[in-house]
């Protein structure tokens, strides 16, 4: 393996200037033949195959990523500078000493709040009143001291308040432990539950706790089991265990604390099964599972509400069922289905119901009353992102819920539904900036086969649609998760910049309805990487960009995304940011062994089946790299990642630089993170270390200026 030296002598220069040799070499790693076999005969080879090492360990394989590292340093050590002054404008925007909204629950205001120069966030309470003495519940600080990772995934508080149990992982594999601790006497128990999912519920006696237990191979969430405090681990009893591996599981309260219900959902059949919450001994099914039919329940007032795509209700509809209720032959239509409206969510009060929708690709919230009379809440702005907030009781007269725009921070509101009074709880202050400065659009971008894909823009007062900005393209589109115009504090620092910042809300995702979702996956999955080259090339043509100007964003399913486009259209982007990318899609399917596999087949498809395989195989970003000039790059990765296991970007990272012909004026840079999962390293700071190195080199490849000297007087 060879590695060059920092180049701090050239600290000054941008990489157009630069001359081959003046640029440190990426690391060469070793090729070994292996054939990937399917059932129905397909081989390929996979000359790279032999990095997978799942216990981490492998000296050759660990000195490669290592490598890969020490080139990434090298590389960006000029560009050092660049990186520390956008992760200070960063940090500069954040206010350390900030608090979330406090809420309440069976007499207590719960809260978390952060403190100047610490990473990590202090969970606590106070009785009564916000005047009452504090009780810190949890100081993640002090819990993460000496910890390259450490995170809380979920806490819960008994019935009676006495009781705290949370979840903790402190390796990054989302494999966490459960810890208990009496909040009357203070004592922390030494019973410890290993290897579960962060998702917790107290049963009402206060000394129970449900939890899911995960496959230690696969992470699936296979078993829930029981665990009375005060007694060991390996004395919990099971409750349920799914034998069907496509399906996940979780557990919960009702919104009225009357049932306990375990949930087991695959992409395409949803089932739950509830018990009293004060003796959950038998778990009674709701409904039975059915394929292609999906429900959500929850119960108040007397009666099921549930959230179901039964009946051919593609964009879902609202039924009530009865207590009791086995079938869904007791289901009685509330809010009956729309092909124009999806809904999304669902919260049950006392005299109202908050729905959250989707319609023309922005969510909003309809309140529906007791005497069947509803209204939409209004928003502020053209492009926006609006949804439900912490509404811990439903005897109230007030919704809290959250509004956001590419422009205004995440805001809270309580609205009062009776008389109309909006209350601004809390903004999220962002030190030195003025929204009034940046303007946001809603554009219609027409992909190839004429289907309208919505699009949001923001960018800085004073821009000109010229045709020479430089831009970044984000985009998810998978899982139906739909990505919502918000605020983005670090895309700050791009925009006054000048550069133009763009959300493209693509097929496979749900912004538009289930149809949209369902024009975006299994065998219609190439419409999403189209969309979003279509979305690229409109913006062009619009004059918001200059086409050698371009850089294009995404993460996990979406680095599947970056890996398709820079095949299929390596022209269109002069650089593209990876993060944890979904590269290497057959190999990955066809492994029941890996992490979550078996969840997606009605996803992806399942490359057992040939049909599946060919098609997945024509997109599979790893297996379609060819000899072209593509993009310069930066991928990162976490090698204990369990999402996407560091292999795959570490396999196409070294398959692109063998075929790639666009010289060192291109570079793909790999930068693995030894410690951390799939969300990057813990802690609110160090993230944006991360994302600074990214910014600096998207910066650089595109040639973009420094920004002007007031706004860095301004953010001090």
């Amino acid at each position: 393996m060879k590695i060059a030296p920092c180049l701090l002598s050239i600290a000054l220069m941008t990489t157009s200037q630069l001359h081959a040799a003046d640029l440190p070499q990426p690391p060469d790693v070793a090729k070994k033949p292996h054939v990937v076999k399917a059932p129905h005969g397909a081989e390929r080879n996979d000359e790279y195959y032999w990095l997978r090492d799942d216990t981490r360990k492998n000296p050759e394989m660990l000195a490669y990523l290592n490598a890969e590292n020490a080139y990434t340093d090298a590389y960006m050590a000029r560009l050092k500078p660049v990186q520390e002054k956008v992760y200070e404008e960063i940090v500069g925007r954040i206010k350390q000493d900030d608090s979330s909204v406090p809420y309440h629950e069976r007499g207590w205001w719960y809260y978390s709040r952060f403190e100047t120069g610490k990473d990590y966030p202090i969970y606590a309470r106070r009785k009564g009143t916000m005047d009452a003495p504090e009780e810190v519940l949890l100081d993640v600080n002090v819990m993460a001291a000496g910890k390259n990772y450490f995170s809380v995934g979920d806490w819960e508080v008994s019935q009676d308040n006495t009781m705290l149990a949370w979840a903790e992982d402190a390796v990054g594999r989302r494999q966490y432990v459960i810890k208990f601790r009496n909040l009357a006497t203070g004592e922390t128990f030494s019973d410890e539950v290993p290897g579960v999912s962060p998702n917790l519920v107290w049963a009402d006696d206060n000394r129970t706790l449900f939890y899911v237990e995960n496959d230690p191979t696969t992470l699936l969430t296979t078993k829930v089991k029981k665990h009375v405090v005060g007694t060991p681990a390996k004395d919990d009893v099971l409750v349920y265990e799914e034998k069907d591996d496509s399906f996940y599981m979780g557990v919960g309260r009702t919104r009225d604390d009357k049932y306990l219900c375990i949930s087991v959902d695959s992409t395409v059949s949803s089932e739950a099964r509830c018990a009293p919450a004060a003796d959950p001994k038998e778990f009674v099914v709701l409904a039975p599972r059915q394929r292609d039919v999906e429900y959500e329940a929850d119960h108040h007032g007397g009666r099921w509400v549930i959230r179901t795509n039964a009946d051919g209700a593609k964009n879902y509809k609202l039924v009530t069922a009865p207590d009791g209720s086995t079938s869904r032959k007791d289901w009685k239509d509330w809010i009956p289905h729309s092909d124009k409206v999806f809904i999304d969510s669902f919260e049950l009060f006392d005299d109202f119901a908050a729905i959250s929708e989707r319609s023309d690709g922005l969510e909003r919230l309809r309140l529906l009353r007791a005497d069947g009379k509803s209204e939409y809440v209004k928003a502020d702005e053209p492009a926006y992102g609006m949804g439900l907030s912490v509404n811990a009781e439903p005897n109230t007269d007030w919704l809290r819920y959250t509004y956001t725009s590419m422009t205004t921070p995440a805001t809270v509101y309580e609205l009062n539904t009776k008389t109309g009074e909006r209350k601004q709880l809390k903004r999220d202050p962002v030190i030195g900036y003025d929204p009034s400065l940046y303007t946001t659009e809603r554009l219609w971008a027409t992909a190839r086969d004429g289907t309208k894909v919505p699009v949001s823009v923001v960018y800085k007062k004073g821009f000109k649609k010229d045709g020479t900005a430089a831009l970044l393209q984000y985009a998810y589109g998978s899982y139906g998760s739909s990505t919502d115009p918000g605020f983005n504090l670090p895309v700050v620092s791009l925009l006054d910049r000048g550069m133009v910042y763009v959300l493209a809300h693509i097929r496979g995702g749900q912004e538009m309805g289930r149809q949209w979702y369902d024009d975006g996956h299994l065998f219609k999955k190439k419409n999403t990487f189209t969309d979003f080259i279509d979305v690229t090339d409109f913006l062009v043509k619009e004059g918001y960009a200059s086409k050698d100007r371009v850089a294009a964003y995404g993460g996990s399913a979406g680095g599947l995304l970056m890996g398709a486009i820079a095949n299929m259209a390596p022209d269109r982007y002069r650089v593209i940011l990876s993060q944890v990318p979904f590269v290497d899609v057959v190999t990955t399917m066809l492994d029941p062994s890996i992490p979550l596999t078996t969840n997606e087949y009605d996803e992806w498809g399942n490359p057992e089946k040939k049909d599946y395989y060919d098609y997945m195989l024509s997109y599979s970003p790893y297996d379609n790299l060819s000899k072209q000039a593509y993009p310069a790059m930066f991928v990162g990765t976490g090698l204990w990642d369990s999402q996407v296991q560091y292999f795959e970007p570490a396999k196409y990272v070294a398959r692109l630089r063998d075929l790639d012909t666009s010289g060192p004026e291109h570079p793909v840079l790999f930068r693995i993170n030894m410690d951390a999962g799939h969300g990057g390293k813990s802690g609110r700071f160090r993230r944006y270390k991360e994302q600074s190195e990214m910014y600096a080199f998207l910066l650089d490849q595109l040639g973009v200026a420094e920004a002007p000297a007031q706004h860095a007087a301004a953010t001090k």
